[in-house]
């Protein structure tokens, strides 16, 4: 990968932050366990209670109800289960209800079986269909125990935002419990757990800058908790059993104070992106850009360029210099149809690409960005003359 290259694919791993990595280091250098007793392990079990004061922080929440994780996949899994425990009793989930452009953590059910999940479909924005969730829930028999709803804050290939509030008061009505995937949100929109719209949030660390393996669920409350996922020698309360990963929470919470204050400067990052994005009208016309009639994160498009599959474009791209995704980074490298735009009712998605930035995307990567594509544009307009050529 010789010579300058853009990275434009914060919504599969954000860089990891100069912040975390130092905290990450400071950690590393302490040997401890942090169950341990003694001083060593108390200097480290502040480093983790400082964490998880800081992860709370991003999202207003209190400290004593965050629970690390491996990252958001375990989170998710651990939430969507249907056995759930209430002080020392217990409490059944008899139904999941998700969205159909949900990411496939929380769309594959967790640990409730397939016939015990309901998808809801979304409108051509990307939007659930709130009438469909009220409709749902409204069937729901809670003689057999209470509905678990499931839904993300905003689309991690579309950056489409979901109107939480708007769902919340839906389930709540029907005696719901909402869980929020608040994975690609957070630190680019403004959460409040305190705001009381949400039971539970999701949030993984290296979506905001922090490092690969790190994770957490967050509470609203502590009145009920899901049957451990991980049980072991009862750390993070009982909830996950484990030793911490010490180095990767650290940097967690040190990212987590970053995406905080980078919340003031969002802005800058949506004209950032509407650049890209009216580069992209000016050399393919006829490109599609999904979602922009809903509200969006003001860090992710995501397009269409007409004739060309997805993974020809990606790999044009990379030879180009340039790093971005066809759709989620979270299919072991797989690139085909989105499961997110034909939710939306779009039948050929093959050439759907996502840019997605943040607050170091420079002018320089915007231009590697605009060079890139007008190569392909380029590309794609001869072959299309060929065509033509051979017809007549």
């Amino acid at each position: 990968m010789a010579g300058r290259r853009a990275y434009l694919d914060y919504n599969a791993s954000a860089p990891l932050l100069a912040a975390a990595r130092t905290a990450m280091i400071a950690a590393l250098d302490t040997a401890a366990n942090p169950a341990s007793v003694h001083a060593e392990g108390r200097a480290a079990r502040r480093l983790i209670e400082n964490a998880r004061r800081d992860v709370a922080t991003l999202v207003n929440a209190s400290a004593e109800h965050v629970v690390f994780t491996s990252g958001a996949t375990e989170a998710a899994s651990t939430l969507l289960t249907p056995d759930w425990q209430m002080g020392r009793g217990t409490i059944r989930m008899s139904r999941l209800y998700v969205c159909e452009a949900d990411h496939p953590c929380v769309l594959n059910g967790g640990r409730f079986p397939a016939a015990q999940v309901t998808r809801i479909d979304v409108d051509t924005d990307g939007i659930v269909r709130l009438d469909a969730l009220a409709a749902a829930l409204g069937r729901h028999d809670k003689a057999d125990g209470l509905p678990l709803v499931a839904i993300h804050a905003a689309n991690n290939e579309t950056g489409i935002i979901q109107p939480v509030e708007r769902i919340a008061e839906i389930v709540k009505a029907a005696g719901g419990i909402l869980i929020i995937d608040a994975v690609q949100a957070a630190g680019r929109i403004p959460l409040d757990l305190s705001a009381g719209y949400a039971d539970y949030l999701i949030l993984s660390s290296h979506k905001i800058g922090g490092p690969k393996g790190a994770g957490a669920i967050i509470a609203a409350s502590d009145l009920m908790m899901p049957r451990p996922l991980i049980a072991g020698g009862g750390q993070e309360k009982g909830h996950r059993g484990g030793t911490e990963n010490l180095a990767a929470i650290a940097g967690f919470g040190a990212a987590a104070l970053e995406a905080l204050i980078g919340l003031k400067s969002i802005d800058a990052v949506g004209r950032r992106r509407d650049e890209i994005e009216a580069i992209v009208k000016t050399l393919v016309p006829d490109a599609e850009i999904f979602g922009t009639g809903a509200p969006r994160l003001a860090n992710t498009t995501f397009f269409a360029i007409a004739g060309t599959k997805a993974e020809t474009a990606q790999i044009a791209f990379d030879l180009a210099g340039v790093a971005l995704s066809a759709g989620s980074a979270c299919s072991s490298g797989k690139v085909g149809p989105s499961h997110v735009l034909k939710a939306m009712g779009y039948s050929d998605s093959l050439g759907a690409l996502r840019v997605s930035i943040g607050h170091a995307t420079s002018a320089e990567d915007v231009e590697l960005f605009r060079k890139a594509l007008s190569g392909i544009a380029s590309r794609q307009a001869g072959k299309e003359a060929a065509g033509r050529e051979k017809a007549a």
